[in-house]
């Protein structure tokens, strides 16, 4: 997980560093066509057949609406502070969790609630609405926030009939060409060192997911999520060092309070499929079993 995140968290550099001279869609598809490029020797080992789905509509919804959270969160990285646009991303499980109950029909208790009511408090302090701070562009991150909650559940969803690689493999496939639609409308090749960056964008991207995948099979949300925040720290400290950024008051205060909720959610959520997963046995049992 510690390794997924700082794979991030220096996607998230490259991708600043690539906006200095190519739009956000150039990036995106750039960063699609090489993580494909990665994932294929993966996939597509000798041997090994090809991943297959019959259930190609749901990815076409799914690689839409994940299309519209990585142009928003690549925005956001490229025109926002680095420390607002990443803590503002971590709200993700606070939408995601009231996108459960309204579309999975999960059952959400008090507390859980409570942890999300603060986080959006946290959100807010970073918004500042209405004061002079504010600014629309920290909407975009909103957005992207929201689009990748919906995201999770559909991948939750997919995960359920197809295997992981599958899921993944399909993603990309459909992404590919997505974005390069979305490139050619304002297309430049990119020039120089900028080709590093591209290149650093599908390589920690891709690898970021494989990383993330992996660690969840080998422990549990409640103990990974809290090492996942490391990587606000790495892009405020490489944000200071390359572009002269500093961390504002209120987004650490409200980067705080977020990263607490989402944790805490994290945690509760762990703790509940553990005691399902300890008593469904039991009550599934006859008589005499």
């Amino acid at each position: 997980m510690l390794a997924s995140t700082l794979s991030f968290g220096l996607m998230a550099i490259s991708i600043r560093l690539a906006s200095q001279s190519l739009g956000t869609t150039e990036i995106a598809f750039f960063r699609n066509a090489i993580g494909l490029a990665v994932l294929l020797p993966m996939v597509l080992r000798p041997g090994r057949p090809a991943p297959r789905t019959a259930h190609l509509p749901h990815y076409l919804v799914r690689t839409l609406i994940g299309l519209c959270s990585m142009l928003c969160g690549f925005w956001a990285i490229a025109h926002l502070p680095l420390s607002q646009a990443i803590s503002l991303s971590y709200s993700t499980p606070l939408f995601a969790t009231i996108a459960a109950v309204f579309w999975l029909g999960e059952r959400v208790h008090v507390r859980r609630w409570l942890a999300v009511a603060a986080g959006f408090i946290g959100v807010l302090v970073i918004l500042r609405p209405g004061s002079s701070q504010f600014s629309p562009g920290l909407l975009v991150a909103v957005a992207a926030a929201v689009t990748s909650a919906v995201v999770a559940i559909q991948i939750k969803q997919l995960s359920r009939i197809d295997p992981p690689d599958t899921v993944v493999f399909y993603t990309y496939v459909f992404w590919v060409p997505m974005s390069l639609l979305l490139a050619l409308a304002h297309w430049r090749w990119p020039q120089g060192i900028t080709w590093l960056w591209l290149v650093g964008c599908g390589v920690f991207g891709t690898g970021g997911q494989l990383l993330w995948t992996r660690a969840l099979k080998l422990g549990e949300v409640s103990a990974l999520q809290p090492i996942s925040f490391m990587q606000l720290p790495l892009v405020i400290v490489l944000g200071g060092w390359l572009f002269g950024e500093r961390l504002d008051v209120w987004t650490a205060v409200g980067a705080g309070i977020i990263l607490a909720s989402t944790a805490y959610i994290a945690q509760r959520e762990a703790t509940l499929a553990r005691r399902a997963a300890t008593t469904a046995p039991v009550e599934g049992a006859k008589p005499g079993e």
